[in-house]
């Protein structure tokens, strides 16, 4: 069985559900991250963004391996993602190269333009990856199960939790893959580290645990569960 978990930069989907990610990995499933961008606009001020890029790329492989995954970034720029055919077919033939069956992903709301369209080349994808009268790479169509949304402090618009997973046991994982990214850290405009962890808190005092991550259904089921996720067998 095989998770996939799509932001548009790296981080995003480490930060969502990177506890998550662990938990499956841990119980032998293959995990990748997918990231649109690198996310190398945010440069810090004494770096080039063109070697942040490729500190971001190598910090995404470092997080990705101390949650049990691997990592795929692609070669799109940062705030300059569109919706088009390109990005829609190349993440379509990854899909049927990599064959996921559950992908998790950004909610469709979002202060973030990247965040918002990530989502839709997700969900277009699937459908394109999916049918046999698209020709991608060569490879068989593939459908996935499920997608899910995770929870992003920047995408909270309408985000209202279906279901809450223990991630107790991946939790230091977790923190220790955040320790990985330099903006986590080091950011002076949010306070990544801190938000998530106290996020894992707040939805493990929720869901009766002592930590959680939550997701979204997103075909408008709304059927809070905890634990595991529902589709996903362990």
């Amino acid at each position: 069985m095989h998770v996939m978990i799509v932001g548009a930069h790296c981080g995003d989907a480490e930060l969502q559900a990177g506890a998550i990610a662990h938990k499956y990995a841990k119980a032998g499933y293959r995990v990748t991250f997918l990231h649109l961008t690198a996310g190398e606009k945010g440069a810090p001020p004494h770096m080039d963004v063109g070697d942040y890029l490729q500190q971001k790329i190598q910090e995404a492989e470092q997080a990705a391996a101390v949650l049990g995954g691997t990592s795929i970034t692609l070669d799109y720029r940062d705030a300059e993602l569109s919706f088009d055919d390109q990005i829609v077919k190349e993440v379509a033939m990854i899909f049927r190269k990599e064959k996921p069956e559950f992908v998790i992903t950004h909610w469709e709301n979002s202060m973030h333009p990247d965040h918002a369209l990530c989502q839709k080349i997700v969900q277009d994808a699937w459908l394109k990856a999916s049918l046999p009268g698209f020709e991608l790479g060569g490879y068989p169509p593939h459908g996935l199960k499920r997608v899910f949304h995770s929870e992003n402090w920047e995408d909270m618009d309408g985000y209202e939790p279906d279901i809450y997973v223990d991630v107790t046991d991946s939790f230091d994982a977790y923190l220790q893959a955040l320790n990985c990214y330099w903006f986590i850290m080091n950011s002076t405009s949010f306070r990544y580290y801190e938000y998530y962890k106290a996020l894992g808190t707040l939805r493990g005092c929720l869901a009766r645990t002592t930590y959680a991550q939550t997701l979204k259904n997103s075909r408008g089921l709304h059927v809070r569960r905890e634990g595991y996720i529902p589709g996903f067998p362990v």
